[in-house]
């Protein structure tokens, strides 16, 4: 074992404390700030020379993609449940082999995504459909883009092992070194070259891949010991078996929860193009609040995974509380700030008259969800540490038909305002049937 690998099994049983929760949190949430920087570079880039055909092919483009690779995030937090659980169970074997057994599935998923490249962006197109023009170079770019994916999914699994092992400044290298990389291309191939969207595409490529390479390079501690090449161990079917069906569950939790994101998105449209303007701005205080908390139900993955390892009830109740604690406490702080600087955020964002109007209106709700949404985003990295993807699958299709109720019944009543209460009813509800169902969750962590 290495040096730092027994640090870092002596560190996973020792109790949470608030610096730990720091340790993973803080790099996640300044990793997920860097996120918007990149989409900005990429549009600006475009954007100079002169022509809307290759904005729009760019944004377009990188939406289709990024949703059919997010298809894939349950490979980030399959891992850090699955990983963070042998952590703590002090089984570095099985440490190495999960990482291994990521690394196979996203080289099997990228090859699939590139074999089925054409009818998978038709149905892009279906549901997004562009002028011909448009069509024509986002086809360009992603057909450049489709042949990173392997690399792009890998990022995922070994994202989530360097979260397992608490190794969250490793996230913020790799997610630094991609957009870095990234812009930089951006100007040299489109400015430089002027290779148009096509070297937008070949500079994601480069940054995809080279992405990868520098998570491989970062978790080379997982290919020390040799046990990456024990076949018996790495395709142990139960052990297989048992991470598919963890995955196929977050998968499946994760697409209903995109049926309520992209419901909402569509069911704000029916109300005019003010209003739908204003549901994009309020969309990024949203944002603002899943990047702010993510750090800390991140910690909460890493630190119920643990305590399921050790089979300590008191752990998980532990690490359950002090993440909670952080993260309602994020919570609370976002509502406040969203009340006192919403209506300036919101006139920076638009200099439309009737688009701040309408959004100014509708900000209450934006307040408000940080206070309600709080619970069912620690619940979510509390359960996905204790690998209760079943649970999650579960109670997300219960949070979905509240939130169909709710459609059904709020949207007639007061119009898009029951489009956002809706929206706030499935985090509640996700938060109430969570807690409810957490009791069960500590209980199992005896074995």
């Amino acid at each position: 074992m290495t040096t730092q690998a027994a640090a870092e099994a002596a560190a996973a049983g020792k109790p949470v404390t608030h610096r730990r929760i720091l340790h993973i949190a803080v790099p996640i949430v300044i990793s997920n700030a860097t996120v918007p920087i990149l989409g900005a570079v990429d549009t600006g880039v475009v954007g100079q020379l002169g022509d809307p055909v290759p904005i729009g092919a760019v944004g377009i483009g990188a939406i289709i993609l990024t949703a059919i690779y997010w298809a894939f995030g349950f490979l980030r937090m399959g891992t850090v449940g699955l990983t963070s659980q042998a952590e703590g169970a002090g089984d570095a074997a099985e440490v190495a082999a999960l990482l291994v057994r990521a690394l196979l599935i996203a080289a099997a998923g990228g090859a699939l995504l590139i074999l089925l490249q054409y009818p998978l962006f038709e149905g892009g197109f279906a549901l997004s459909p562009a002028s011909p023009e448009v069509e024509e170079a986002a086809r360009s770019y992603m057909a450049i883009r489709v042949w990173s994916a392997p690399g792009a999914i890998a990022v995922y699994g070994l994202t989530g092992w360097l979260i397992a092992k608490e190794r969250t400044r490793g996230v913020l290298v790799i997610q630094l070194w991609m957009n870095l990389t990234n812009i930089a291309l951006d100007f040299l191939f489109v400015l430089g070259f002027g290779w148009g969207v096509e070297g937008v595409a070949l500079a994601t490529f480069i940054a995809e891949w080279s992405g990868a390479g520098l998570g491989l390079w970062l978790c080379r501690d997982a290919f020390a010991g040799g046990y990456w090449k024990d076949r018996a161990l790495v395709f142990d079917r139960v052990r297989l078996l048992h991470m598919a069906t963890v995955n196929t569950n977050i998968l499946l939790r994760t697409l209903m929860l995109n049926v309520i994101f992209v419901s909402f998105l569509f069911l704000g449209a029916r109300f005019g193009d003010v209003k739908l303007a204003a549901n994009q701005i309020l969309l990024q205080f949203l944002y603002i609040t899943s990047y702010a908390l993510d750090g800390f139900a991140f910690a909460a993955e890493v630190f119920i995974g643990q305590a399921y390892g050790r089979r300590s009830p008191a752990a998980v109740r532990r690490g359950a509380v002090m993440t909670s604690l952080w993260g309602g406490g994020t919570g609370v702080l976002l509502g406040l700030a969203f009340l006192a600087l919403g209506p300036w955020i919101i006139d920076v964002m638009t200099t439309a008259p009737g688009v701040r109007e309408a959004a100014r209106a509708h900000l209450g709700w934006m307040v408000l969800a940080p206070f309600v949404g709080a619970a069912a985003w620690m619940l979510d990295g509390i359960y996905i540490g204790a690998t209760r993807s079943q649970d999650m699958r579960n109670l997300m299709f219960l949070s979905l038909l509240c939130y169909g109720a709710a459609v059904a019944v709020l949207i007639p009543l007061i119009g898009n305002h029951g489009v956002w209460a809706a929206l706030l009813v499935s985090f509640a509800a996700r938060g109430v049937f969570m807690g409810w169902r957490y009791p069960a969750l500590e209980r199992e962590a005896a074995g």
